[in-house]
């Protein structure tokens, strides 16, 4: 018997990605699966009705059937990351159900106090662990990846110079100069996308081991001492390294952000509050008309001046706070997306039955909700933390 995998419409406000895409059934198709789709959920990012029916999927009107007839639901956002519209959905999700999507689990732990009251048995796919074997199904990569491309774009359209060297009839334009705090996967991809317009980038990180990475992307490495083993986790994420060391780095990055014409943040600890790492005094020692594009707002961003979702300008430069980058690529954030949601449901669907293998180190991290409870030991911990204060 085919397990049933529901796709319901995204309702977080001005989100256009969708879980599932006609060309990522195909990946699916030995696994023994039937996929019910709401109407309309993959119109805004391109991918209307009859290309899911062409897979073979179902159409229906009925949010609520997609939930009453899957025994797996797939979502962009599930309740954790889409607290007001998604309770809606938590009402309607049922014991022994399971819920596959970004969740939040590090910030949201009362929407998964919900979900484990429900039963649901729900994993999160911020916590797919970085390891070899997991890559394929690694999500924030994918959506890292976006942001990244995207914040270049964006500082390019807003930059009033141009970023490549351009020999002209009318002269020489020099080109722009781009630096990059952060070089985990948006980090590098902004990298990336910045040299691929023609700047010339510098960039940084706490981490000293991506030195090398950053270098073969053609950029130079702006070096600030630190403990490399101290500045990284066990899955390779920056860590929390405390205010006197960020206020050090401030002060060794002042004089570089005199020098740029665009800056890309991209400094993000999994849980907590983003670092700051450019002070309004930074700001103002920048010169005018330079750019800076803040891919940490959603968690309150690593410029003290960003306002999260909206762009503002001060001392001449323009900070940006956008929220949500790959919501504003659809088409390939979800084809992206559903490649790695696909790659998980293959190591969870085992000869056309859903097996929740607790050994398999990929579902024991990324399960938060099983049988009623929390399994998650970091998530539970937070869900005690308010009880306890």
């Amino acid at each position: 018997m085919a397990v049933k995998i529901g796709v319901p419409a995204e309702t977080f406000p001005g989100e256009r990605r969708v879980a599932m895409t006609p060309r990522a059934m195909d990946a699916l198709a030995k696994s023994g699966v039937e996929l019910v789709i709401e109407s309309g959920a993959g119109a805004e990012a391109g991918f209307p009705d009859e290309e899911y029916q062409q897979k073979g999927a179902r159409i229906v009107q009925d949010r609520a059937e997609v939930f009453s007839s899957s025994e797996v639901i797939l979502q962009v956002r599930t309740p954790g990351a889409n607290p007001e519209a998604g309770s809606a959905d938590l009402r309607m999700l049922r014991s022994g159900q399971v819920l596959i999507g970004f969740g939040e689990p590090l910030g949201a732990a009362t929407e998964y106090v919900g979900l484990a009251e429900r039963g649901v048995t729900s994993f999160a796919m911020e916590l797919i662990p970085r390891i070899t074997r997991a890559q394929s199904m690694d999500a924030l990569s994918s959506m890292a990846t976006i942001a990244g491309y995207k914040a270049v774009i964006l500082a390019a359209d807003t930059l009033p110079r141009l970023f490549p060297l351009l020999m002209t009839a009318a002269g020489t334009i020099t080109p722009a100069r781009a630096f990059i705090l952060g070089a985990g996967v948006a980090g590098l991809q902004a990298i990336a996308t910045a040299r691929r317009l023609g700047a010339v980038v510098q960039a940084y990180d706490v981490r000293a081991a991506v030195k090398e990475q950053i270098e073969s992307l053609g950029a130079k490495f702006v070096s600030v001492a630190v403990d490399g083993a101290q500045a990284e986790d066990k899955g390779g994420y920056a860590k929390e390294l405390g205010e006197d060391f960020y206020r050090k780095q401030r002060e060794l990055l002042t004089e570089v952000l005199r020098q740029q014409d665009v800056v890309i943040t991209t400094a993000a600890v999994p849980g907590k509050k983003a670092p700051i790492l450019i002070t309004g005094e930074m700001v103002a020692g920048m010169a005018p008309g330079s750019v800076v594009v803040d891919l940490a707002a959603e968690r309150g961003g690593n410029c003290e001046l960003t306002q999260a979702g909206s762009t503002i300008v001060e001392f001449g430069v323009t900070i940006m706070g956008p929220l949500n980058l790959p919501s504003s690529v659809p088409f390939h954030a979800s084809q992206m997306y559903s490649r790695n949601l696909a790659s998980l449901l293959r190591l969870l669907i085992q000869d056309g039955t859903l097996t929740i293998n607790l050994e398999d180190e990929i579902i024991r991290e990324t399960l938060v909700t099983h049988r009623g409870e929390i399994v998650n030991p970091r998530v539970r911990d937070l869900a005690r933390q308010p009880a306890e204060q």
